[in-house]
């Protein structure tokens, strides 16, 4: 395969404030592949190893790093061990200087509110006195349905601190998806706020939250956040309180002495191969394995300030809030459109938050770039270290943009990627090693990653299975009640191996790059492509946001590629088809031009920003497109219709 060239390296001020050096000095470890190579060779000795350089307090200390006689699907991490995440990430920094900023939220409107560590950590006592008071408690289910507001990273902290599993629920879900995950977690207590703002206008909350606790048919206490100050909202005496009310009248509670193994967070799939699975992550496994990608993958140090443009209904929201915090560094917190009220609010963020890290989807990336960086190179970017990005793979074209028009050359794209089960990444770029365009760099430590063939055999230098050989912290313990879909789609095609259902290469400098799903892969003419590589040919055109490549069953080729893109602008459509149509065969090949080019003003996606191609294929082909709760935009499945080809 072709090999690129580093584009990227780490300067002597970025070695020297390395975490990642630091930690390698100290083992004697003189490159960060021999690093990466012994940390997924001897995993027990990486994770003790981390634990004990990132200065994590285990109330009571573990006695083993890893028990696997179940298998690697089902380990037991830290035996013996006790730790309490709220404490991790707030108590020991509120202890050493509780004055020193620990989060930072902006509003739409551009209001913005400060919290200090000692601030933070009365409000996530308090809130752990009311939580116990609504009738929460360890082992109960805290649904927590808020936008990014301080109130739902308080909640987080509060739910842990008193061994109880925090639930998020993306805040712009409708009331059939929140009751889908009421009725699986079965909450004692769900919090939820009057609304929040969006493009200047006011989205109600509480009716939805209302609507889906009857829908599933449960009686929890519910906590309300007066986020827009409204004195109209519905209201059940016996059930509802105010949430400042609620921490008014708490007592302070003590983090809980949870045992490593007790579950923390239960968080849903964005159910991209059928429905939403319930990801079990424990207390232990989850604070270690993100806080070592705080501080090795993103280098985080108490003077860092990060932020994801998420929601807490998503991984990376639980993220932000653990990597950034365990490493003792503040977060920011954004409640609001990414676009609004200009294409220009992210790099406007960096600027009124102090920001240092600032995490962006590639799908956003992409609907920001024909909007151009004229905003970005007026916005002050001096805080700025990194971006950092997940979600998908990158194509190209947007990637350059983000990192030259946007960046100027001097931010590194820290590109990472895992997923909900994994707790955090398999893969990730390390400033150590340099940056190539797109790539992941290399397995993110202490992950055994490979890419295998279809008979299991690790391969170089072409596309195959993401594989990891062995467990690790944050890995699911299982899915919630006992769905058997978990070992069957992660660990049934090869014995003890995790396969992670992505295409991947590696190149001969040891760079690590995704193709796409191995479950959307395209057989046309008898060769196998990923629909990346269509799509990446087509987003190259500037007239085009996003695109999804299918492929369509055809009585004479087989099956055949279509392509359903959303452009930037009305215009000729049947001139930017042919146009498309040549940017294919020109990557590809003429085998592999599209049967079908069609516009779309948007396509189905998750919350994390992923194309939902299965939705697209089941409504061009006329089937049912399954389970869609999980969808940001609902409203794109019904513009997709059937192709005849």
């Amino acid at each position: 395969m072709d090999v690129q060239q580093v584009v990227w390296q780490a300067s002597e001020q970025d070695i020297a404030r390395s975490r990642t050096a630091e930690f390698m000095a100290l083992h004697g470890i003189e490159s960060y592949g021999e690093l990466v190579r012994r940390s997924s060779d001897d995993i027990e000795w990486f994770w003790d190893a981390a634990i004990d350089y990132m200065g994590i307090h285990f109330s009571t200390p573990y006695h083993s790093v890893l028990d696997a006689s179940d298998g690697p699907a089902y380990p037991r991490w830290f035996l013996g061990g006790r730790l309490n995440l709220s404490e991790v990430c707030v108590d020991r920094w509120a202890a050493q200087d509780p004055d020193r900023v620990a989060m930072v939220a902006e509003r739409e409107d551009g209001s913005q509110r400060t919290y200090t560590f000692g601030k933070l950590l009365e409000l996530v006592e308090r809130a752990a006195g009311a939580l116990a008071r609504a009738g929460a408690s360890k082992g109960d289910i805290v649904a927590v349905y808020l936008s990014m507001v301080p109130e739902a990273v308080v909640a987080m902290l509060a739910a842990a601190r008193i061994g109880a599993i925090y639930v998020p629920i993306f805040s712009g879900f409708g009331a059939e998806a929140v009751a889908s995950r009421l009725a699986a977690s079965d909450p004692a207590v769900v919090v939820t706020a009057d609304g929040y703002t969006r493009r200047g206008r006011p989205i109600a909350m509480k009716e939805v939250a209302d609507a889906a606790i009857r829908m599933a048919g449960l009686a929890p206490s519910v906590l309300v956040v007066s986020n827009l100050g409204r004195t109209d909202i519905p209201w059940t005496p016996e059930r509802d309180r105010w949430w400042d009310e609620a921490l008014g009248k708490a007592d302070r509670l003590p983090a809980l002495a949870t045992a490593s193994e007790d579950p923390v967070l239960l968080a849903y799939t964005s159910g991209t191969t059928g429905k939403p699975k319930g990801v079990v992550h424990v207390q232990a496994g989850l604070t270690v394995k993100l806080a070592a990608e705080g501080a090795f993958q993103f280098e985080m140090q108490p003077d860092d300030r990060v932020m994801w443009m998420t929601d807490m209904g998503w991984i990376m929201g639980p993220w932000v809030v653990v990597a950034g915090m365990a490493n003792g560094a503040s977060i920011g917190c954004y409640d609001g459109a990414p676009d609004y009220p200009t294409p220009g609010r992210p790099w406007e963020l960096v600027e009124s938050m102090g920001i240092t890290i600032l995490g962006i989807s590639p799908t956003l990336v992409r609907a920001l770039q024909p909007h151009g960086a004229q905003e970005a190179a007026a916005a002050d970017f001096s805080t700025l270290r990194a971006f950092g990005s997940t979600g998908e793979p990158w194509n190209p074209a947007p990637w350059w943009w983000l990192f030259r028009d946007v960046g100027g050359e001097r931010h590194p794209i820290i590109n990472i990627s895992g997923g909900t089960e994994v707790g955090a990444c398999l893969l990730s770029v390390n400033i150590l090693q340099g940056i190539k365009p797109v790539s992941l760099g290399s397995p993110s430590l202490g992950m055994a990653v490979d890419v295998y063939d279809q008979e299991g055999l690790p391969i170089r230098g072409e596309v195959g299975e993401l594989v990891c050989r062995k467990t690790w912290p944050g890995i699911t313990r299982d899915f919630w009640g006992g769905d058997d879909r978990y070992f069957d789609t992660y660990w049934s095609r090869w014995p003890d191996v995790w396969v992670h259902g992505d295409w991947a290469s590696v190149d001969s400098d040891g760079f690590w790059f995704l193709h796409g799903r191995s479950d959307d892969t395209l057989n046309i003419a008898g060769k196998r492509i990923g629909p990346a590589e269509v799509e990446s040919a087509v987003v190259a055109h500037p007239d085009v946001v996003v695109a999804a490549a299918i492929g369509i069953p055809h009585q004479v080729k087989g099956e055949v590629i279509a392509v359903f893109v959303v452009p930037t602008r009305d215009g000729d459509g049947d001139r930017l088809a042919g146009e498309l149509s040549q940017l294919v065969v020109r990557a590809l090949g003429k085998p592999f031009r599209p049967a079908a080019i069609t516009f779309v003003d948007d396509l189905p996606r998750t919350r994390s920003a992923k194309i939902m191609r299965r939705v697209v294929r089941a409504r061009a082909l006329g089937k049912d497109p399954g389970d869609l709760t999980s969808l940001e935009n609902p409203a794109a499945v019904e513009a997709i219709g059937r192709l005849q080809l």
